[in-house]
């Protein structure tokens, strides 16, 4: 499989993802699976705080401007104003990341990689050995996941550190470089438990179109 939302990436950036997934995949049973989304979560709480905090500063900022600094002037001003704030907010996604926990993101972006591994069929690969780079593009957070074969005989935390590498990557704007390098270092850790076979087949399509 090589991607999920193509949107995210030029035409020319998908090329380079899939055929770095071909190479991979040509050493390996393994199936690895990179999948892009624009975000994890809708963080309606955080956009609501985030909206509150605006509509608030926007009607002291009017307080003050008008000299009337009453409570019955800043409350109604205020709730009058969070309906367009709120609208504002949830057009700078940016914007509810930064009124929400950094564990918090780590959750949501942990739970939707968990559901993507279910939902896309890599439970369901013959040695078990189907592996998800999930990319959350909004929080600039990466999960990789070993189905069951892979986890019995390479540790969980081996990846931590590719993850790390891929989420620096994408924060230094060189995500397509960092990730297919990525997916040749985990078709060379494949290869080494799971190497290719005669009777190989691609278990899982090429290509993801976005659903949502």
């Amino acid at each position: 499989m090589t991607i999920k939302n193509s949107a995210i990436l030029s035409a020319e950036q998908e090329t380079a993802v899939q055929e770095a997934v071909k190479r991979a995949e040509a050493r390996t049973s393994g199936e690895i699976v990179p999948m892009l989304v624009p975000s994890s979560g809708a963080y309606g709480e955080a956009a609501c705080q985030a909206a509150t905090l605006v509509a608030a500063l926007v009607s002291l900022i009017l307080a003050i401007v008008l000299r009337d600094t009453s409570i019955w002037f800043f409350l109604p001003v205020a709730f009058l104003l969070y309906f367009p704030a709120l609208a504002l907010v949830r057009r700078m996604p940016r914007l509810k990341i930064a009124f929400t926990p950094a564990a918090r993101i780590s959750d949501i972006v942990r739970d939707k990689a968990v559901c993507a591994f279910y939902e896309e069929g890599l439970h369901r690969t013959r040695e078990q050995n189907g592996i998800l780079i999930f990319i959350s593009m909004l929080e600039r957070r990466v999960w990789i996941l070993g189905d069951h074969g892979i986890n019995a005989v390479i540790p969980a935390d081996h990846w931590i550190s590719l993850a790390s590498r891929l989420s620096a990557g994408i924060r230094q704007g060189t995500m397509t470089q960092s990730l297919t390098a990525v997916i040749t270092e985990v078709g060379g850790i494949l290869q080494q438990h799971f190497p290719s076979r005669s009777d190989d087949t691609n278990e899982l399509p090429d290509l993801i179109r976005d659903r949502d």
